[in-house]
């Protein structure tokens, strides 16, 4: 499908699949990051001024949100920025009674940063009518690399259908600045922390395994086993049902 096509079908569902739901506008996490560029630009163009990027640092690296604030910029995207870093170190000393451990790579802490971003979200959409919407691609969704109630936790995914590789050539179509589009993938997760290093392989291998070409074999394991193991965060919880 053309560039100018994809765009503007994604730009139609999500007025239709936003108003239709009683929304009026869109809000989206601004991280500095491709994805959350993509679709920030794409929200601009489907509300135009009933849209709102809200960049939230949580122990993030600068650059990150000079790169978010650089897309706001450029775009004219309503923009707001919410520092998290300490209701992050006040939750964690809830928690566990100590301060924050700088270097800790434990996901359960981890985790905490997505989930705070979500309430955020959800606040600020309640105040404005608006929907959450989400930044999740087609290849971390197949293989569960998002946090369940965290950056998961949206009403609409406009670019859950499509790969990493065409989230980048999106990314080229819609002008998206080359310093944010070449840069590592991160989930800012913690100090040095990339999607590639985390998972174990590189977005290309993922994306030719997921259009059915051969990659190595223990790489095809790796990720049909995280596909597996993160079945239960595709879908809404299982709700028992009584005997009749």
């Amino acid at each position: 499908m053309e560039m100018t096509e994809l765009c503007r079908d994604i730009v139609s569902w999500l007025r239709e699949k936003v108003f239709s739901s009683g929304g009026r506008g869109a809000v989206f996490g601004l991280s500095g990051g491709i994805d959350s560029a993509v679709v920030a630009v794409l929200c601009k163009r489907a509300f135009a001024d009933d849209c709102l990027g809200l960049i939230m640092p949580c122990h993030s690296r600068e650059i990150d949100r000079e790169h978010a604030e650089l897309v706001a910029n450029k775009f004219a995207i309503p923009s707001g920025i919410i520092n998290l870093d300490r209701v992050f170190d006040e939750m964690l000393l809830a928690l566990e009674g100590k301060k924050r451990d700088e270097g800790g790579r434990n996901l359960a802490r981890a985790n905490i940063k997505p989930r705070l971003r979500m309430n955020v979200l959800y606040y600020y959409a309640a105040l404005d009518s608006y929907r959450v919407i989400g930044t999740g691609n087609k290849s971390e969704i197949s293989i569960g690399y998002f946090s369940k109630y965290g950056d998961a936790g949206v009403d609409f995914e406009p670019i859950g259908d499509l790969l990493k590789e065409e989230v980048r050539e999106l990314a080229v179509y819609l002008e998206i600045p080359a310093e944010i589009i070449d840069k590592k993938p991160t989930a800012g997760l913690w100090e040095g922390q990339t999607d590639e290093d985390e998972m174990g392989f590189t977005y290309r291998e993922l994306d030719r395994y997921l259009k059915g070409e051969r990659i190595d074999a223990s790489l095809e394991t790796k990720i049909e086993s995280m596909r597996q193991g993160s079945e239960h965060k595709r879908h809404v919880p299982p709700i028992f049902t009584r005997k009749l």
